[in-house]
């Protein structure tokens, strides 16, 4: 059992490790207030055009949606970062993350949009469209914020994982927390700074979980 303490809850080296963890938390926290609100916009956007009736609309989304669900992120982010320098894009590692998240993400939370657009009857489009507003407002202020109502167990389970799956960043020498765990380990030959790690992101993620569960519960009592 002192082996195991010594080797995984060494709390010495935890605190030694401690500021290059919180640089870490830092960049983290930033990269998911950038991955979340880019993912949530495009996910919008695919949703609206997913209502678009035009097969030369929906064609191309679908194509979109379904290649960007299929490539695993972390094969995606590889691709972005050290693909587009030989196209003669030069892109930080943030952007390459920023955008490789964007295009990832995006496409779930568009099939989440649109599953709770198509189960908001179409009476109320035709309510809204009675009251004047055209087909563009009575979207956005009238079904919009009643799917989003619908699916949104759905959009925290989702935003969850994207949180979680930051910790890929560190594949391209982004220093966020999982990376510079790592680093402190390769300094101090002892996995604690990685366990310390994880309980960060336990403590980060902790709180949403318990919400996804009470959502959950709800949306049950309601059927």
């Amino acid at each position: 059992m002192e082996l195991f303490v010594a080797t995984f809850l060494n709390l010495e080296v935890m605190r030694a490790a401690s500021p290059i963890l919180l640089q870490g938390l830092l960049i983290t926290l930033q990269l998911i207030a950038v991955a979340v609100p880019l993912g949530l916009f495009g996910g919008v956007l695919l949703a609206l055009l997913s209502t678009v009736p035009s097969r030369w609309v929906r064609w191309p989304l679908i194509v979109w949606v379904d290649l960007f669900r299929a490539l695993p992120p972390l094969v995606l982010l590889v691709f972005i970062y050290a693909g587009l320098p030989f196209a003669g894009i030069d892109i930080s590692a943030f952007g390459a993350v920023a955008i490789g998240f964007f295009l990832n993400t995006s496409s779930y939370y568009g099939e989440i949009f649109r599953a709770g657009i198509e189960s908001i009857p179409r009476g109320q489009m035709e309510a809204a469209r009675s009251t004047g507003l055209s087909k563009t407002q009575a979207m956005l202020w009238v079904v919009l914020p009643q799917a989003a109502r619908n699916v949104l167990p759905d959009l925290v389970s989702n935003t969850l994982e994207v949180v979680k799956l930051t910790s890929i960043a560190s594949v391209v020498a982004l220093p966020e927390l999982l990376y510079q765990a790592r680093q402190a380990q390769s300094v101090t030959y002892n996995p604690s700074p990685i366990v310390a790690a994880a309980a960060i992101y336990f403590i980060l993620l902790w709180p949403v979980v318990r919400l996804l569960s009470r959502l959950e519960h709800r949306a049950v009592a309601r059927k």
